[in-house]
């Protein structure tokens, strides 16, 4: 590729990381090539439609998260691997609304965005039994509701953050502290989302408001 045209893909790339990440997938290629300066033209020769846009930026985000997920494996401690996980992918999530929109829909993304997916759902799960089975997590705590901690500081995010950019870390103290184990405490009467209910929700959940 010559040096002009590697120089305006990348530059497609950036003004698509900085859109998506403040507005979410409902940016387009035309909002895109105009955040770069480049002309419209340009942008569709390198990425023909948003999916193409999609695979070359959210595969490393997902990837990203299942190294996150792999590292808290690496931690002795499971309550502590289990915590510094939540936090840092509540971190990514609740600053970044594209890579939420892309980690937590199927509606998008393409191939190699799910295979990112595929990595970080079993270390999930893992990092759930482990820290369940050394009596740090409570017995109704399931790997799928990290999806919904995910969307939950973003939504603090969406709501607050040109209030206060921290404020989501307020909540997943208070989340993680509900999710520790107690000899004393009552039972979650709403169980979580099986295997197949988030499979149904990932596929039907269109972040940009499509139908």
């Amino acid at each position: 590729m010559r040096k002009d045209a590697e120089r305006n893909r990348q530059l497609v790339i950036e003004a698509a990381r900085e859109l998506f990440a403040s507005r979410g997938l409902e940016a387009t290629l035309n909002d895109v090539a105009h955040h770069a300066g480049l002309g419209v033209g340009t942008v569709y020769r390198r990425f023909p439609t948003k999916e193409d846009l999609f695979e070359a930026i959210f595969e490393e985000a997902m990837n990203q998260l299942a190294d996150l997920a792999e590292s808290a494996l690496c931690d002795d401690d499971s309550w502590h691997g289990f915590e510094w996980f939540v936090t840092q992918m509540c971190e990514v999530t609740a600053t970044d609304r594209g890579i939420r929109e892309v980690a937590f829909s199927k509606s998008c993304g393409g191939k190699r965005v799910e295979a990112g997916r595929d990595r970080l759902v079993p270390a999930l799960s893992k990092l759930v039994e482990r820290a369940q089975n050394d009596g740090y997590l409570r017995s109704e705590v399931s790997a799928t509701d990290m999806p919904i901690l995910g969307l939950l500081t973003g939504t603090v995010s969406e709501y607050a953050g040109h209030v206060d950019a921290e404020l989501w870390r307020r909540y997943v103290a208070i989340l993680l502290e509900g999710m520790r184990y107690r000899d004393d405490q009552p039972p979650v009467e709403v169980g979580a989302l099986d295997d197949e209910q988030l499979e149904t929700a990932m596929q039907t959940w269109r972040p940009d408001g499509s139908s």
